[in-house]
């Protein structure tokens, strides 16, 4: 994909493009099919007293040199909305307009976002990172009246939050839809505050439904061409019902404006956690207890899993539900809860939605055969880390007496390789010295101070029995060889290598 994803609230000056058609172009009619289905401005009147603008209000601290102490949101490291709120935050403009701020003292930052109204006692939906930091948030009425919000609470992975305000007469709300209905080519319809403009509605197709923008580990996107800009984050997507099917989220633009390529939260993800945050003002996530990867086409040969498919398990948690339940290194779960499991996202989203300590049957595939496990799941602690792939360096070549196999310089595990790679004592294998930078082994990251801790789910205890391993692999016939390999720390990742 080309472009930035960029999230879309945050502007404080209106952009006004003009366009024009030539002579010719403005003569010819358009079909009625491309002007869209009829229902479109029945379905706005119904709806649209129901979406507000949400404006913020920040105090920062102005430093010397333009730059404002936390002016801008903090966002996870590389994450793709990252370049956008680097240049909106140091191109914003001070009270005698300098950029930045120009001096020091305190000073308010402005933005603006969308939101809409799910209950008429006050509750309104919006993006976390439309009303991130923020200092003072209000609600601003289709009908121009504004009130001061209180913030219920926010889910960083999904960016969405809720707020409550206090109404001061009836207000409109609107119902959330089934965004697993939803089909390619369906029209909706999108309301919100794009560049300050308020209660600008457009119309468009879904383009694609269950998109990953690697924004976060629940990704699932709505894809929609219906026009969405800056300033339409956490405003509503609607279907020809006058439900809410997505909340428009972020874009693809290299300009900045719309170029048809818009994401939205999904319904069905965005009810649950605004159920929880209503009800607990956080979210309680299910928790397996276990590190998946992908099943590539080589790993599935090598475990017998036709076709590749599911979540391959890399490590299970001690303390986790995965481990008394029997679930192991090595098994691929296809199934959770009578959903498939395609891929590892799948797993990540289906657990996630899961209530914390419903016990649910988990199918695996273990040396080729399906296996049914009942788990309870526990809950998951936000603070746990993803685990990181080791990239360390081959610089330093080690000088123990080695084996080679698969492009690798194998050698026996000793105290003075547990020192210079920094191994634990937990950790037991044979220790990679040295990679062949021409190897498929260096192609799939495998590095000097990993550790092989089982080669064709045989646990190798010496370099030579992992020689011996490969080479009656290759007398069987067998393209692959699967490793279970550990990083220094004991966290493990299974690496397919070719025997061809």
């Amino acid at each position: 994909m080309t472009g930035a994803i960029q999230t879309l609230g945050l502007r404080l000056r209106p952009l006004v493009t003009a366009m024009c058609l030539g002579a010719a172009g403005a003569m010819l009619s358009a079909p009625a099919f491309a002007r869209g289905p009829e229902g479109i401005a029945d379905v706005a009147e119904k709806v649209i007293d129901a979406v507000v603008n949400i404006s913020t209000t920040q105090n920062v601290e102005a430093k010397a040199g333009g730059e404002s102490k936390g002016s801008m949101p903090q966002l996870p490291p590389g994450s793709p909305f990252e370049e956008f709120f680097e240049d909106f935050f140091k191109n914003r403009r001070g009270p005698n307009g300098e950029k930045g701020g120009g001096g020091p003292g305190s000073r308010k930052v402005n933005s603006l976002g969308s939101g809409f109204i799910i209950d008429t006692a006050g509750f309104v939906v919006t993006n976390n990172h439309v009303i991130a930091d923020a200092d003072e948030i209000n609600v601003i009425l289709n009908d121009g009246s504004k009130a001061r919000a209180e913030l219920v609470g926010v889910d960083k992975k999904t960016d969405l939050a809720v707020l409550k305000f206090k109404p001061e007469k009836p207000l409109t709300a609107v119902k959330f839809g089934d965004s697993d209905a939803l089909r390619l080519g369906e029209w909706v319809i999108a309301i919100g505050n794009p560049f300050s403009l308020g209660g600008t509605v457009t119309a468009g197709i879904v383009s694609a439904r269950n998109r990953d923008i690697n924004s976060g580990p629940y990704d699932s996107y709505i894809q929609t061409d219906a026009a969405i800009n800056r300033g339409n984050s956490g405003g509503p997507l609607f279907n020809l019902n006058g439900e809410v099917v997505g909340v428009n989220t972020a874009i693809i633009s290299p300009s900045g404006g719309s170029i048809g390529i818009g994401f939205a939260v999904p319904s069905k993800t965005v009810a649950a956690v605004v159920d929880q945050l209503r009800q607990f003002k956080e979210v309680r996530r299910g928790w397996l207890g276990v590190r998946i990867q992908q099943v590539t086409d080589e790993i599935a040969e090598s475990l017998g899993v036709k076709p590749a498919r599911g979540a391959l398990v890399a490590g299970v948690d001690d303390k986790g539900p995965a481990k008394p339940a029997g679930i192991e290194p090595g098994d691929v779960v296809v199934r959770f809860d009578g959903k498939d499991v395609k891929e590892p996202k799948d797993l990540s989203r289906v657990v996630a939605d899961t209530a914390v300590g419903k016990t649910v049957d988990v199918i695996i595939v273990r040396k080729g055969a399906e296996q049914t496990k009942k788990v309870t799941l526990g809950r998951l602690d936000d603070g746990v880390k993803p685990v990181a792939v080791s990239t360390k360096s081959n610089d330093n070549v080690d000088k123990t007496p080695t084996q080679k196999a698969l492009g690798l310089d194998l050698a026996n595990i000793s105290k003075d390789l547990r020192g210079r790679y920094k191994i634990k004592e937990s950790v037991k294998g044979v220790v990679i010295t040295n990679v062949d930078d021409n190897s498929d082994a260096a192609q799939k990251r495998l590095s000097a101070g990993d550790v092989i801790v089982e080669v064709a789910q045989e646990a190798v205890s010496n370099a030579d029995d992992v020689k011996k391993r490969v080479d009656q692999l290759r007398k069987d016939g067998k393209k692959s060889v699967l490793l279970l390999v550990s990083n220094s720390e004991g966290e493990l990742r299974f690496v397919a290598l070719s025997l061809q």
